[in-house]
Protein backbone atom coordinates (compact mmCIF):
# COMPACT_ATOMS: atom_id res chain seq x y z
CA UNK A 1 0.00 0.00 0.00
CA UNK A 2 1.23 3.27 -1.01
CA UNK A 3 1.91 5.78 1.93
CA UNK A 4 -0.02 9.07 0.95
CA UNK A 5 2.33 10.99 3.21
CA UNK A 6 4.98 10.30 0.39
CA UNK A 7 2.22 12.07 -2.42
CA UNK A 8 1.59 14.80 -0.08
CA UNK A 9 5.80 16.02 0.15
CA UNK A 10 6.09 15.42 -3.21
CA UNK A 11 3.26 17.72 -3.78
CA UNK A 12 5.03 20.12 -1.11
CA UNK A 13 8.91 19.76 -3.00
CA UNK A 14 7.41 20.44 -6.49
CA UNK A 15 4.71 23.16 -5.82
CA UNK A 16 5.86 25.04 -3.26
CA UNK A 17 9.47 24.42 -2.81
CA UNK A 18 10.97 24.90 -6.30
CA UNK A 19 7.71 26.07 -7.78
CA UNK A 20 7.41 24.14 -10.65
CA UNK A 21 6.11 25.58 -14.10
CA UNK A 22 4.96 24.54 -16.97
CA UNK A 23 7.98 23.86 -19.62
CA UNK A 24 10.54 24.30 -16.73
CA UNK A 25 13.22 21.47 -15.89
CA UNK A 26 13.70 19.77 -12.77
CA UNK A 27 16.50 18.02 -11.90
CA UNK A 28 15.56 15.11 -9.02
CA UNK A 29 19.47 13.97 -7.53
CA UNK A 30 18.59 11.02 -5.24
CA UNK A 31 21.70 10.04 -3.33
CA UNK A 32 20.29 6.35 -1.92
CA UNK A 33 17.77 4.66 -4.06
CA UNK A 34 14.84 5.95 -2.88
CA UNK A 35 12.43 4.58 -5.24
CA UNK A 36 8.63 5.73 -3.54
CA UNK A 37 9.73 9.53 -3.39
CA UNK A 38 11.59 9.57 -6.54
CA UNK A 39 8.90 8.21 -8.41
CA UNK A 40 5.99 10.60 -6.56
CA UNK A 41 8.60 13.70 -7.50
CA UNK A 42 8.86 12.71 -11.37
CA UNK A 43 4.59 11.93 -11.05
CA UNK A 44 4.28 15.35 -9.65
CA UNK A 45 6.71 17.16 -11.88
CA UNK A 46 5.01 16.32 -14.96
CA UNK A 47 1.39 17.07 -14.05
CA UNK A 48 2.63 20.52 -13.09
CA UNK A 49 3.77 20.15 -16.92
CA UNK A 50 7.14 19.95 -16.38
CA UNK A 51 10.42 17.97 -17.20
CA UNK A 52 12.01 15.71 -14.69
CA UNK A 53 15.19 14.60 -15.10
CA UNK A 54 16.48 12.01 -12.24
CA UNK A 55 20.39 11.14 -11.11
CA UNK A 56 20.83 8.21 -9.08
CA UNK A 57 24.38 8.17 -6.63
CA UNK A 58 25.42 6.12 -4.09
CA UNK A 59 27.78 7.13 -0.95
CA UNK A 60 29.86 4.37 -1.20
CA UNK A 61 30.66 4.61 -5.33
CA UNK A 62 31.61 8.30 -4.38
CA UNK A 63 34.01 6.89 -2.14
CA UNK A 64 35.66 4.61 -4.09
CA UNK A 65 35.39 7.88 -6.86
CA UNK A 66 36.57 9.85 -4.56
CA UNK A 67 40.08 7.64 -3.51
CA UNK A 68 41.09 6.90 -6.75
CA UNK A 69 40.59 10.57 -8.87
CA UNK A 70 43.05 13.20 -8.60
CA UNK A 71 42.36 16.63 -9.33
CA UNK A 72 42.23 16.49 -13.62
CA UNK A 73 39.10 14.04 -13.17
CA UNK A 74 37.74 15.94 -10.29
CA UNK A 75 37.91 18.75 -12.73
CA UNK A 76 36.44 16.76 -15.75
CA UNK A 77 33.63 15.82 -12.95
CA UNK A 78 32.89 19.45 -12.37
CA UNK A 79 32.80 20.37 -15.62
CA UNK A 80 30.33 17.06 -16.68
CA UNK A 81 27.93 18.07 -13.90
CA UNK A 82 27.89 21.62 -14.33
CA UNK A 83 26.85 21.23 -18.08
CA UNK A 84 23.88 19.01 -16.65
CA UNK A 85 22.54 21.90 -13.80
CA UNK A 86 23.61 24.58 -16.22
CA UNK A 87 20.55 23.55 -18.38
CA UNK A 88 18.10 22.65 -15.06
CA UNK A 89 14.92 25.72 -14.00
CA UNK A 90 14.82 24.04 -10.60
CA UNK A 91 16.72 21.21 -8.39
CA UNK A 92 15.77 18.81 -5.65
CA UNK A 93 18.60 17.18 -4.04
CA UNK A 94 17.78 13.69 -2.20
CA UNK A 95 19.63 12.56 0.35
CA UNK A 96 20.53 9.24 2.14
CA UNK A 97 22.42 6.93 3.25
CA UNK A 98 23.43 3.80 5.48
CA UNK A 99 26.90 5.59 7.60
CA UNK A 100 27.58 9.19 7.91
CA UNK A 101 31.04 8.47 8.69
CA UNK A 102 31.31 6.74 4.72
CA UNK A 103 33.82 9.44 3.92
CA UNK A 104 35.94 9.36 6.98
CA UNK A 105 39.21 7.63 5.64
CA UNK A 106 39.20 9.91 2.52
CA UNK A 107 42.22 11.95 2.67
CA UNK A 108 41.95 15.69 3.70
CA UNK A 109 43.56 16.72 -0.09
CA UNK A 110 41.21 15.02 -1.67
CA UNK A 111 38.01 17.02 0.00
CA UNK A 112 39.33 19.91 -0.10
CA UNK A 113 40.09 19.19 -4.57
CA UNK A 114 36.31 17.47 -4.29
CA UNK A 115 35.51 21.48 -2.86
CA UNK A 116 37.05 23.60 -4.57
CA UNK A 117 35.54 21.56 -8.15
CA UNK A 118 32.29 20.03 -8.23
CA UNK A 119 30.98 21.58 -4.48
CA UNK A 120 32.66 25.78 -6.28
CA UNK A 121 31.38 24.82 -9.84
CA UNK A 122 28.49 22.85 -9.49
CA UNK A 123 26.45 23.89 -6.40
CA UNK A 124 28.42 27.14 -5.13
CA UNK A 125 27.85 28.66 -9.29
CA UNK A 126 25.52 27.70 -10.55
CA UNK A 127 22.58 25.51 -8.44
CA UNK A 128 22.80 27.85 -5.45
CA UNK A 129 22.24 31.32 -7.59
CA UNK A 130 20.49 29.94 -10.67
CA UNK A 131 18.37 27.33 -9.62
CA UNK A 132 15.13 27.20 -7.17
CA UNK A 133 16.24 24.64 -4.99
CA UNK A 134 15.47 22.51 -2.55
CA UNK A 135 17.50 19.90 -0.38
CA UNK A 136 16.12 16.89 1.89
CA UNK A 137 16.81 13.78 4.00
CA UNK A 138 14.59 10.46 3.48
CA UNK A 139 13.85 8.59 6.69
CA UNK A 140 15.81 5.00 6.79
CA UNK A 141 16.91 2.75 10.16
CA UNK A 142 20.45 4.90 10.40
CA UNK A 143 18.67 7.97 10.80
CA UNK A 144 16.54 6.45 13.13
CA UNK A 145 18.80 5.45 15.21
CA UNK A 146 20.70 8.18 15.54
CA UNK A 147 17.55 9.83 17.04
CA UNK A 148 18.09 7.33 19.27
CA UNK A 149 13.95 6.52 17.74
CA UNK A 150 12.38 3.26 16.63
CA UNK A 151 12.07 3.26 12.43
CA UNK A 152 8.36 3.33 12.79
CA UNK A 153 8.69 6.67 15.11
CA UNK A 154 10.95 8.53 13.14
CA UNK A 155 9.29 8.06 9.98
CA UNK A 156 6.18 9.62 11.99
CA UNK A 157 8.86 12.25 13.36
CA UNK A 158 9.80 12.65 9.93
CA UNK A 159 6.56 13.10 8.28
CA UNK A 160 5.13 15.61 10.96
CA UNK A 161 8.66 17.73 10.42
CA UNK A 162 8.28 17.88 6.40
CA UNK A 163 5.06 18.62 5.82
CA UNK A 164 3.79 20.81 8.63
CA UNK A 165 2.23 24.43 7.23
CA UNK A 166 5.44 25.96 6.19
CA UNK A 167 3.06 28.58 4.57
CA UNK A 168 2.58 29.78 8.33
CA UNK A 169 5.88 29.35 9.52
CA UNK A 170 6.79 31.83 6.63
CA UNK A 171 4.56 34.55 7.62
CA UNK A 172 5.24 34.20 11.55
CA UNK A 173 9.18 34.72 10.31
CA UNK A 174 8.92 38.15 8.90
CA UNK A 175 8.35 39.71 12.21
CA UNK A 176 12.43 38.25 13.08
CA UNK A 177 13.59 39.39 9.87
CA UNK A 178 12.63 43.35 10.17
CA UNK A 179 14.21 43.27 13.42
CA UNK A 180 17.19 41.76 12.57
CA UNK A 181 17.44 43.81 9.84
CA UNK A 182 17.25 47.12 12.21
CA UNK A 183 19.69 45.37 14.95
CA UNK A 184 23.48 46.46 14.92
CA UNK A 185 25.13 44.42 17.71
CA UNK A 186 24.23 41.11 18.39
CA UNK A 187 25.70 38.67 22.02
CA UNK A 188 24.96 35.62 22.76
CA UNK A 189 25.55 33.57 26.25
CA UNK A 190 25.18 30.43 28.00
CA UNK A 191 27.52 27.60 29.50
CA UNK A 192 30.86 28.45 28.03
CA UNK A 193 29.69 30.98 25.37
CA UNK A 194 29.92 35.05 25.71
CA UNK A 195 29.99 36.08 22.18
CA UNK A 196 29.32 39.45 20.49
CA UNK A 197 29.10 40.76 16.76
CA UNK A 198 27.55 42.81 14.41
CA UNK A 199 24.87 41.79 11.53
CA UNK A 200 24.40 45.80 10.62
CA UNK A 201 23.40 46.01 7.00
CA UNK A 202 23.44 42.46 6.20
CA UNK A 203 19.96 40.98 4.92
CA UNK A 204 18.03 38.65 7.08
CA UNK A 205 16.68 35.83 4.96
CA UNK A 206 13.86 33.85 5.99
CA UNK A 207 13.84 29.76 5.16
CA UNK A 208 10.35 28.19 5.20
CA UNK A 209 10.63 25.16 3.39
CA UNK A 210 11.56 26.88 -0.29
CA UNK A 211 15.28 25.18 -0.31
CA UNK A 212 15.34 22.80 2.80
CA UNK A 213 12.52 20.25 3.92
CA UNK A 214 12.64 19.79 6.79
CA UNK A 215 13.22 24.10 7.20
CA UNK A 216 12.63 26.61 9.86
CA UNK A 217 15.32 28.95 10.50
CA UNK A 218 16.64 32.90 9.32
CA UNK A 219 20.09 33.42 8.94
CA UNK A 220 22.06 36.51 8.26
CA UNK A 221 25.94 36.56 8.13
CA UNK A 222 27.94 38.42 10.91
CA UNK A 223 30.20 41.02 9.67
CA UNK A 224 33.54 39.57 8.62
CA UNK A 225 35.68 41.44 11.72
CA UNK A 226 33.33 41.67 14.05
CA UNK A 227 33.53 38.54 16.05
CA UNK A 228 34.70 37.84 19.25
CA UNK A 229 34.53 36.16 22.47
CA UNK A 230 33.94 32.34 22.68
CA UNK A 231 31.37 29.85 21.60
CA UNK A 232 31.09 26.06 22.78
CA UNK A 233 28.57 24.10 21.14
CA UNK A 234 26.20 21.23 22.65
CA UNK A 235 25.78 19.58 19.98
CA UNK A 236 27.68 17.08 17.91
CA UNK A 237 28.83 18.24 14.77
CA UNK A 238 29.42 15.55 11.81
CA UNK A 239 31.63 17.28 9.17
CA UNK A 240 34.03 15.12 5.97
CA UNK A 241 33.26 11.69 7.26
CA UNK A 242 34.26 12.76 11.72
CA UNK A 243 31.71 13.31 14.24
CA UNK A 244 33.17 16.26 16.23
CA UNK A 245 31.97 16.45 19.79
CA UNK A 246 32.40 19.53 22.18
CA UNK A 247 33.48 22.32 20.28
CA UNK A 248 35.03 25.33 21.31
CA UNK A 249 35.91 28.51 19.25
CA UNK A 250 37.63 31.81 20.51
CA UNK A 251 37.55 34.93 18.15
CA UNK A 252 39.26 37.79 18.07
CA UNK A 253 38.37 40.63 15.35
CA UNK A 254 36.22 37.96 13.54
CA UNK A 255 39.19 35.33 13.23
CA UNK A 256 38.68 32.18 14.51
CA UNK A 257 41.90 32.26 16.54
CA UNK A 258 41.51 29.15 18.78
CA UNK A 259 39.47 25.91 18.18
CA UNK A 260 39.01 22.76 20.36
CA UNK A 261 37.58 19.60 20.47
CA UNK A 262 37.40 15.53 20.71
CA UNK A 263 39.67 15.86 17.69
CA UNK A 264 41.56 19.32 18.12
CA UNK A 265 44.21 18.20 15.17
CA UNK A 266 41.73 17.60 12.99
CA UNK A 267 39.38 20.07 13.25
CA UNK A 268 42.39 22.49 13.26
CA UNK A 269 42.85 21.07 9.79
CA UNK A 270 39.71 21.46 8.30
CA UNK A 271 39.75 25.44 9.63
CA UNK A 272 43.06 26.01 7.50
CA UNK A 273 41.51 24.60 4.37
CA UNK A 274 41.87 28.14 3.47
CA UNK A 275 41.90 31.64 4.53
CA UNK A 276 37.95 32.19 4.84
CA UNK A 277 37.65 28.91 6.71
CA UNK A 278 38.45 30.43 10.24
CA UNK A 279 35.72 33.51 9.61
CA UNK A 280 32.20 33.19 9.69
CA UNK A 281 29.97 33.00 6.82
CA UNK A 282 26.69 32.89 8.19
CA UNK A 283 24.47 33.23 11.93
CA UNK A 284 21.03 31.40 11.80
CA UNK A 285 18.14 30.95 14.63
CA UNK A 286 16.13 27.64 14.12
CA UNK A 287 12.67 27.66 15.13
CA UNK A 288 10.77 24.47 13.51
CA UNK A 289 8.02 23.07 16.45
CA UNK A 290 8.86 19.48 15.94
CA UNK A 291 12.78 18.88 15.98
CA UNK A 292 13.73 19.11 19.32
CA UNK A 293 16.91 17.18 19.81
CA UNK A 294 19.63 16.49 17.56
CA UNK A 295 20.55 13.27 15.56
CA UNK A 296 23.53 14.83 14.01
CA UNK A 297 22.15 15.40 10.91
CA UNK A 298 22.92 19.27 9.77
CA UNK A 299 19.35 19.46 8.03
CA UNK A 300 17.48 18.57 10.88
CA UNK A 301 19.51 19.93 13.50
CA UNK A 302 20.33 23.46 12.03
CA UNK A 303 16.35 23.84 12.29
CA UNK A 304 15.98 22.52 16.07
CA UNK A 305 13.34 24.65 18.46
CA UNK A 306 15.70 27.21 20.47
CA UNK A 307 19.13 26.52 18.28
CA UNK A 308 21.07 28.81 16.64
CA UNK A 309 24.29 27.85 13.83
CA UNK A 310 27.24 29.64 13.63
CA UNK A 311 29.20 29.27 10.20
CA UNK A 312 32.78 28.59 9.67
CA UNK A 313 33.71 29.34 5.76
CA UNK A 314 31.59 30.49 3.47
CA UNK A 315 28.66 33.24 3.02
CA UNK A 316 25.81 33.52 1.15
CA UNK A 317 25.21 35.67 -1.79
CA UNK A 318 21.85 37.13 -0.31
CA UNK A 319 23.37 37.71 3.15
CA UNK A 320 26.62 38.41 1.87
CA UNK A 321 29.68 39.67 3.96
CA UNK A 322 32.69 39.15 2.25
CA UNK A 323 34.24 35.77 3.59
CA UNK A 324 34.72 33.50 1.01
CA UNK A 325 36.03 29.32 1.34
CA UNK A 326 35.64 26.15 0.32
CA UNK A 327 34.02 24.57 3.26
CA UNK A 328 30.63 25.79 4.93
CA UNK A 329 30.01 24.43 8.40
CA UNK A 330 27.32 24.79 10.16
CA UNK A 331 27.54 24.23 14.20
CA UNK A 332 24.76 24.00 16.64
CA UNK A 333 24.22 25.23 19.79
CA UNK A 334 20.95 24.81 21.90
CA UNK A 335 19.66 27.08 24.04
CA UNK A 336 16.53 25.30 25.83
CA UNK A 337 16.76 24.95 29.87
CA UNK A 338 17.43 21.31 29.45
CA UNK A 339 20.75 21.93 26.93
CA UNK A 340 21.95 24.67 30.04
CA UNK A 341 19.92 27.29 28.78
CA UNK A 342 21.58 31.09 27.30
CA UNK A 343 20.53 34.29 26.14
CA UNK A 344 20.04 36.07 23.02
CA UNK A 345 20.41 39.71 22.65
CA UNK A 346 19.99 42.32 19.95
CA UNK A 347 21.32 45.89 20.61
CA UNK A 348 21.22 44.93 24.15
CA UNK A 349 17.42 44.07 24.35
CA UNK A 350 16.77 40.42 25.19
CA UNK A 351 14.63 38.50 22.50
CA UNK A 352 15.13 35.25 23.58
CA UNK A 353 16.06 33.58 26.66
CA UNK A 354 16.42 29.03 27.17
CA UNK A 355 15.30 28.97 23.90
CA UNK A 356 12.15 30.98 23.98
CA UNK A 357 11.27 34.59 22.68
CA UNK A 358 10.46 36.54 25.29
CA UNK A 359 9.54 40.06 23.29
CA UNK A 360 5.79 40.20 22.02
CA UNK A 361 6.10 40.45 18.07
CA UNK A 362 8.19 37.43 18.03
CA UNK A 363 6.06 35.14 20.20
CA UNK A 364 4.51 33.81 16.95
CA UNK A 365 7.84 31.64 16.27
CA UNK A 366 7.59 29.73 20.08
CA UNK A 367 6.88 25.91 19.35
CA UNK A 368 3.04 26.43 20.62
CA UNK A 369 2.21 28.78 18.01
CA UNK A 370 3.94 27.29 15.32
CA UNK A 371 2.67 23.49 15.48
Amino acid sequence: MKDPRIEKLANILIHYSVRLQKGEKVLIENFGLQRELVIALVKEAYKAGGYPFVSLKDHQIDRALLLGAEEEQFEMMASFEANIMAEMDAYIGLRSGDNINEFADIPDHKMKIHGKTIGQKVHRDIRVPKTKWVVLRYPNASMAQLAKMSTEAFEDFYFDVCTLDYGKMDKAMDALVQLMNKTDKVRITGLGTDLTFSIKDIPAIKCSGQMNIPDGEVYTAPVKNSVNGTITFNTASPYQGFTFENVQLTFKDGKIIDAKANDTERINKILDTDEGARYIGEFAIGVNPYIQHPMQDILFDEKIDGSFHFTPGQCYDDAYNGNHSNIHWDMVMIQRPEYGGGELYFDDVLIRKDGCFVISELEQLNPENLK
